[in-house]
């Protein structure tokens, strides 16, 4: 039984892992195992990756997976099952011509009519003048005039017609573009499925496992809390936007930071021996050709040349152009790699090591003198090619590609006779797979929404997975789409800042504190306070335990005015240390109906000069004795006033300074 006569399952996407930048799908498909335990599950998409394909069998039922592998199916398409959406854009664009044409015809029809004038008829010349009956002139003009009013009035008509006919074209054009990408437009449509080979009997559920490019997201959030609560609710949204091919309809999502394409696996780091006893190289898995192969196309070389079919390519006598060299593979033995020990090399060649010899570096010439292969004759000896050493004894490891034995190509009768019944790594991604899986890619180039940041960027060092609370619908067209996670506690306080030195205007803030156990992402938050939505603001990351600020812009029922006095003096006792005396007045005004908590900032003046003292008189606090969620520049000061509903507030404080007479800059401006 071959795969394409292999029972087929049907599998139902149940969850799907939303990366930084693509995804990994969880598909699961329940049947009987039949007697050779090959099936096929249908199903995936056509962006799939074939390398990211994986396939257990769900439970300990006694059955496990021995193979997997992507195969490709096509098949036609049935006129049911044309693409409705492409339907309505060409019948919407035949009637928009056809109204099109009818504007014209009655714009054609108006300037006819228009274009009507009295003609006398032609005078001779001994004829007497004429007298001109002006009522035939005056009913002209108002048959002209009543058939322009009817024309006008259908023209009118036709150019509302036609303007919605436009608009119903815009409008199915653009649904067309927007269209999910899991359906298909083209007459054959292209299936992926994944051909399991199963080893044991009964009825089991398999769940297959596979990475697809084309999907993003980005986090948001919506916060909603109460006027004086401790505590809020945040809740926690995604937008998710994927092309890949496949609708993910009722299924379960999770969101994760880290990047799908990075590797995971640990290096393997090889010993390097010094002396006679090494390890045994582990088996590469390569087996030489049969012998005989050439004997199998006899038949195929006796029928003579093949007919020319003007496709560009001639007979296998004719004047083709040969296939470019095969490389070191599964047509010829690949060229040999050791281990970097050169006494390995020694004893494959017969060679006796000598006592404390330096072991080969990896990726160097073998240690021994190899009988260079005899080069064929050519014409001119500036053509001749330098000869290339005989490979060296021993098993050949050949690499990667050629160990990928489902990628691996037979080569037919027409290629060389060095590559003809053998196998040979293919050239990848077919280009229908390779158009998809571009196609996918487009999603990461979408404009992000306001005040969202990508995962990466907001993440730092850590990677976290967000469990979405309930199954979601997000159809593969490619645009934004909005996830609810779910709710995340968090400690909420409002407090009012200002900076009256730079601005007498007060600032409200709420200051946000994570003590859960997950990281909360930069992106937009929508704040609704007493469910009334405010604003949307900048939510930065919130690692666990971490405290942030988010600004909600002024707060105009409270006041604040600043008012600072400068006097000079001497002191000293010759009068030699220049004081200059300032005098910071702040008043505060609280016209709210609840009581508010304020934090006045100030800054003193910060020197590097050890004569230059500056002495502060103010009952204000040092940031550094009272950290914030954020650090402060250096001669920060900070008041704390606690306002009853409609009350005021009074702040004095000030500092001096004291500068000597030798470090007084003369003419220089020292007041501001």
């Amino acid at each position: 039984m071959t795969a394409g006569t292999a029972p087929r399952w049907a599998s139902t996407l149940d969850s799907v892992v939303v990366y930084a930048q693509g995804a990994l799908c969880r598909r699961l498909a329940r049947g009987t195992v039949p007697a050779d335990g090959r099936v096929r599950v249908t199903g995936l998409p056509r962006s799939l990756d074939a390398d990211s394909l994986r396939a257990r069998v769900v439970g300990a039922s006694g059955v496990r997976v021995t193979e997997a592998r992507v195969e490709v199916e096509a098949e036609p398409v049935g006129t049911e099952r044309a693409d409705a959406l492409l339907r309505e854009v060409k019948r919407l664009r035949d009637d928009c011509e056809a109204v099109r044409a009818r504007r014209d015809r009655q714009q054609g029809l108006i300037d006819e009519v228009a274009a009507l004038r009295p003609v006398p008829p032609s005078r001779k010349r001994d004829d007497p003048h004429r007298r001109t009956p002006v009522d035939a002139w005056l009913e002209l003009s108002a048959f002209v005039d009543d058939r322009l009013t009817g024309l006008h009035g259908r023209l009118r008509e036709l150019e509302e017609e036609l303007r919605r006919a436009e608009h119903e074209l815009t409008v199915a054009e653009d649904r067309l573009d927007r269209a999910s990408t899991d359906t298909t437009s083209t007459p054959v449509e292209r299936s992926l499925g994944a051909v399991l080979t199963l080893d044991g009997t009964g009825e089991v559920e398999v769940e297959v496992e596979y990475g697809v490019p084309g999907a993003v997201w980005v986090p948001a959030y919506r916060l909603t809390h109460r006027q004086g609560d401790r505590e809020a609710s945040l809740l926690l949204r995604a937008s998710v936007a994927q092309r890949t091919g496949e609708d993910w309809t009722g299924v379960r999502i999770a969101l994760a930071t880290a990047d799908l394409r990075r590797r995971t696996d640990l290096p393997r780091l090889r010993s390097v021996r010094i002396g006679r006893s090494q390890p045994a190289p582990a088996a590469s898995g390569w087996r030489g050709h049969p012998a005989g192969l050439t004997d199998l196309f006899a038949g195929y070389d006796a029928a003579g040349p093949r007919p020319d079919t003007g496709g560009g390519y001639a007979s296998r006598a004719g004047g083709a152009p040969p296939p470019p060299p095969a490389p070191a593979g599964y047509g010829a033995p690949p060229e040999p790699q050791f281990y970097g020990d050169a006494s390995v090399t020694r004893e494959r060649s017969g060679a006796r090591p000598r006592t404390g010899a330096r072991p080969a570096a990896p990726g160097a010439a073998p240690a021994f003198a190899a009988a260079p292969a005899a080069a064929p004759p050519v014409a001119s000896a500036a053509l001749a090619e330098p000869a290339r050493p005989a490979p060296p004894p021993g098993p050949p490891r050949p690499g990667g590609a050629e160990l990928d034995y489902s990628a691996l190509v037979l080569s037919g009768p027409d290629e060389p006779g060095g590559r003809r019944g053998k196998l040979f790594p293919g050239s990848g991604t077919d280009p229908v797979t390779a158009e998809y899986r571009r196609r996918a890619q487009t999603v990461a180039a979408l404009p992000l929404p306001g005040y969202a940041v990508r995962p990466r960027e907001s993440a730092g060092s850590f990677d976290h997975r967000f469990d979405a609370a309930a199954p979601a619908d997000i159809p593969s067209d490619g645009t934004w789409h909005t996830v609810t996670v779910g709710g995340i506690p968090v400690g909420l306080r409002t407090e009012y800042i200002c900076v009256p030195s730079v601005e007498q205007t007060v600032y409200t803030t709420l200051v946000l504190s994570n003590a859960t156990g997950q990281a909360l992402l930069a992106g937009p938050v929508e704040v609704t306070l007493d469910e009334e939505f405010l604003l949307t603001a900048a939510l930065p990351t919130l690692a666990p335990g971490g405290v942030s600020r988010v600004g909600l812009g002024p707060a105009e029922a409270i006041g604040v005015t600043r008012r600072v006095n400068l006097h000079e003096s001497t002191a000293g006792l010759r009068n030699n240390v220049t004081v200059l005396e300032h005098r910071v007045h702040v008043e505060l005004a609280n016209r709210l109906p609840e009581p508010v908590s304020v934090e006045v900032r100030e800054r003193v003046p910060v020197t590097s000069d050890a004569d230059v003292r500056i002495e502060e008189r103010a009952d204000w606090t040092v940031p550094g004795d009272d950290p914030g969620p954020r650090p402060h520049a250096p001669g920060t000061r900070l008041w704390r006033v606690e306002l009853p509903a409609g009350g005021t507030a009074v702040l004095d404080g000030g500092y001096d300074i004291r500068i000597p007479a030798g470090k007084a800059l003369t003419g220089g401006n020292r007041r501001s």
